[in-house]
């Protein structure tokens, strides 16, 4: 089980997802990964995939919302020569490529209607036919199906056969969300921007705390792809540096900013820089000058501090 060695994380939510996967990879049941975009579906198929019996035969996946309808029964099944405009020879889909191994669907929400009666027939007796055949061909290939739609939402406006459903739903894996595991977003920072160094030839960056607090209140709706891909512009712009607040893309400090009541504009009005000059003095002595850290409780850059006290001749 050696095989799930590579999933970065040791959060309570993460572990018992971990422990059920590594039960299911033991059998050859029909598996069903569900969860939020980026949050690492395909790993997980993969994981199980080299857990099982079947891990020295084949991989394949397959995407369904990247292939039009058109083209995905003959991808996935094969094709008869002269079947279709264009089909000068017989081709084999990819059941007869997974023949003893493992085919991922992922999206499997996007398979279309039309398709999903043939699945259910391979499911249901490990029958296949190609496209313009008539003769049903037999293959011994383990479904992982994952999906980040609701599928029983789908079942009850008749997007998704309710037969599939529950043929596909014999063991679901919920896959947490990121910010269900807010204890795994250091490491797996220090993993990210540990790759990142090795794959773009570059000297690793660090975080400072702050920074590595505001990621942790981050709530990511991106994920584990969308911390990756913050993890490499990152390493890739800040090689071999320390990254502070005023390094990081405004979204992420934003999001991570206390959420404060608004301010009531007296009947007399205010004067406004005598204001912003009043916060900036008391940030400063909060932070006892440190420019950095009076930056992030005004909600600032420290570029930008340092124009607004320029300005308002602090030097």
């Amino acid at each position: 089980m050696s095989d799930f060695k590579s999933i970065i994380g040791q959060s309570p939510a993460l572990e018992s997802l971990i422990r059920s996967a590594k039960m299911v990879a033991a059998t050859d049941v029909t598996v069903l990964l569900q969860g939020e975009t980026g949050t690492g579906k395909e790993i997980f198929a993969n994981a199980i995939q080299k857990a099982s019996s079947r891990a020295e035969s084949p991989f394949i996946t397959l995407n369904c919302a990247a292939l039009p309808e058109s083209l995905i029964e003959s991808e996935l099944f094969g094709h008869k020569k002269g079947s279709f405009t264009g089909a000068t020879a017989s081709t084999k889909g990819l059941f007869q490529a997974a023949d003893g191994g493992t085919l991922f669907l992922d999206e499997i929400n996007s398979l279309p209607y039309t398709i999903q009666a043939k699945l259910l027939r391979f499911l249901e007796s490990g029958e296949c036919l190609a496209v313009g055949d008539i003769k049903p061909y037999y293959v011994d290939v383990r479904i992982i199906a994952a999906t980040n739609t609701d599928l029983l939402k789908l079942v009850t406006t008749k997007e998704f056969r309710s037969d599939l459903y529950y043929r596909l739903n014999v063991v679901p894996l919920e896959l947490p969300s990121l910010n269900q595991r807010s204890d795994d977003i250091e490491a797996l920072i220090n993993h990210f921007m540990n790759m990142m160094a090795t794959t773009h030839a570059r000297d690793a960056a660090k975080l400072s705390k702050p920074v590595l607090k505001t990621l942790k209140d981050y709530p990511w709706p991106g994920n584990i792809r969308e911390l990756r891909n913050l993890c490499e512009r990152l390493s890739i712009l800040m090689a071999g540096e320390i990254i502070e607040l005023e390094h990081l893309p405004q979204e992420y400090i934003n999001a991570s900013a206390p959420k404060i009541d608004a301010l009531l504009l007296p009947e007399s009005g205010i004067e406004l820089e005598a204001l912003e000059v009043s916060f900036i003095h008391q940030a400063l002595n909060r932070t006892k000058g440190n420019r950095s850290k009076t930056a992030k409780l005004l909600g600032l850059t420290r570029d930008t501090l340092i124009y607004r006290m320029q300005k308002h001749g602090f030097f």
